[in-house]
């Protein structure tokens, strides 16, 4: 997998995340610990873009 459809592929992972966890947070009835658990996937999933952005941009210079 090229890291272009990598990158790709995590953002849209991330942007479900971010319709699942409004979704939750729009429930009152939504334990939180749930809550915790897909903010911390979506951080996760955002931590690893900026990684490879990051690499991205030391291979170009």
């Amino acid at each position: 997998m090229s890291m272009q459809s990598h990158l790709a592929d995590l953002e849209k992972r991330h942007r479900a995340l971010e319709d699942e966890l409004a979704d939750a947070i729009a429930h009152p009835s939504t334990d939180d610990l749930r809550i915790a658990e897909l903010k911390r996937r979506k951080l996760k999933l955002k931590d690893e873009m900026a990684r490879l952005q990051g690499r991205a941009a030391e291979t170009v210079h």
